[in-house]
């Protein structure tokens, strides 16, 4: 299997060095030469496997000879005992044709842990037969930074520093990821949005001394482990309600486009999803493209749902590519402009392309309290905020209505106390492994909204623990 950048101009590469690459050196990020495919009759074959073993066999055609297939196997398995319920993502049923898939049963409580727990696995393994360490660089609006610190806490080969958005994140959230006082984990506090986390995250991988000095890696959703994984759940879902003999839908409240891009990439393998809806909230640049051909900046608005306050998402640069024919100088010249004016020009062509392959929708925090309140007195079923887009984007959902629709479902309630408390008047309980988090005590870098000032942070940080 060969990974190419969607600029066009970076090496390409085996499984391997993608996973610890990251970000192409371009700036582009890397998907495969060409998307394995499976038959119906291989899908049929999925069918009452175990969560484990049947995502395995997903997983597989995507690592080439990278690694050897038992041991690739026996890292699967490992990497979610973890996890609080024997189907791993257990489906629910809210109504007659409405399932939520339940993605938050691992360590952090979010659907981040699916992908996290297995790419902790894999650094380990690549890491040990290099005989070489990385630092992890990452941006998260919530979910991810805690997901990736708990799947790669006190690991010996690896650094990571973690930015968030200062005062931007739940107290949950941000209390996951501060709490945890290993060597090797470090946490920035960012004076700005998630999209200045990210925008310097890609500076630092654009910076190629500094680059290789720090040997920088990423576990964001730009490293395409973190898709292929999460590709799995999407088979898993769609397996239960009859795929590949019966076509499904997905709902899928989306931030930074890594999860429904992940959907895009099953239903290349061949599932039969016969729409993806992408569900986001006031922040409506990905809803707004997909109405209108509309994809321009605005200003970012902090909502309930934190982990979807985004404008610019660095998985579409994916599916972009996918639009524009695979051509890396066309997507380039695209997301340049984009970054240049605010505005990205998509041909109507690739843009009705789009429409074809996914319907937006967009829902505020009004509407995801009222959501909360309804189904929690409806149907007795307890959402958090970001589900609650993507069930209220399913419910509302064009097409055939005897197509059955499952809504990710990607963070447990009790990330988002607050928000769930006053749409239900109840506050819900963390588990009893995370009872003690408020009084656990914190550690955290508060740092400017400025490349040179995390650099230097960096630098200090991973020089204490280099050998």
């Amino acid at each position: 299997m060969r990974y190419i950048s969607t600029r066009g101009r970076a090496p390409v590469l085996g499984f391997a060095d993608v996973l610890l690459a990251g970000l192409a050196t371009d700036g582009g990020l890397y998907v495969p030469e060409t998307c394995p495919s499976f038959s119906a009759v291989e899908i049929r074959a999925l069918r009452g496997l175990p969560y484990a073993e049947m995502a395995a066999r997903v997983m597989r055609p995507f690592l080439g000879e990278a690694i050897p297939w038992p041991v690739f196997r026996a890292m699967v398995a490992d990497a979610y005992r973890s996890f609080r319920h024997p189907a791993v993502v257990p489906l629910v049923q809210l109504d007659a044709n409405l399932f939520a898939l339940e993605l938050f049963h691992g360590p952090t409580l979010a659907f981040k842990d699916v992908a996290m727990q297995l790419l902790g696995r894999l650094f380990d393994h690549v890491l040990a037969e290099r005989g070489e360490r990385v630092t992890i660089i990452g941006a998260t609006s919530g979910d991810t930074g805690s997901a990736a610190i708990e799947a790669v806490r006190d690991r010996a080969a690896i650094d990571i520093v973690m930015l968030h958005p200062d005062g931007r994140v739940s107290e949950v959230q941000r209390r996951q990821m501060t709490t945890v006082l290993s060597p090797n984990v470090h946490n920035v506090a960012l004076a700005g949005s998630f999209d200045d986390c990210q925008d310097l995250v890609k500076a630092m991988f654009n910076d190629a001394p500094f680059r290789a000095e720090m040997k920088l890696s990423a576990v964001n959703s730009i490293n395409w482990a973190r898709i292929m994984a999460q590709t799995a759940y999407y088979f898993a879902a769609a397996l239960a309600l009859g795929a590949p003999d019966r076509p499904v839908a997905f709902s899928v409240p989306t931030g930074n486009f890594g999860n429904v891009y992940a959907g895009q990439i099953a239903r290349m393998m061949g599932l039969p999803i016969e729409r993806l809806i992408v569900g986001t909230n006031q922040n409506d640049i990905l809803a707004r493209f997909l109405a209108g051909n509309d994809m321009s900046i605005r200003g970012v608005q902090p909502s309930h749902a934190p982990s979807m306050d985004i404008q610019v998402s660095s998985n579409f640069e994916r599916l972009l590519f996918d639009l524009l024919g695979h051509d890396g100088a066309a997507t380039e010249a695209v997301m340049v402009e984009f970054r240049r004016s605010g505005h990205m020009p998509v041909a109507p062509e690739a843009w009705q392309r789009a429409a074809t392959l996914m319907q937006g929708f967009a829902l505020d925090d009004a509407g995801m309290l009222a959501g909360i309140g309804r189904w929690q007195r409806d149907a007795g079923y307890l959402l958090d905020p970001h589900s609650a887009v993507g069930v209220a984007a399913a419910a509302a959902r064009g097409g055939d209505a005897a197509v059955p629709v499952v809504a990710l479902a990607t963070a447990h309630p009790a990330k988002f106390p607050d928000a769930v408390e006053q749409a239900t008047g109840a506050r819900p309980a963390l588990p009893a492994r995370m009872a003690d988090l408020y009084q656990r005590p914190e550690r955290v870098e508060r740092l400017p909204n400025d490349l040179a000032a995390v650099q230097a942070f960096v630098r200090r940080a991973v020089r204490r623990n280099s050998p």
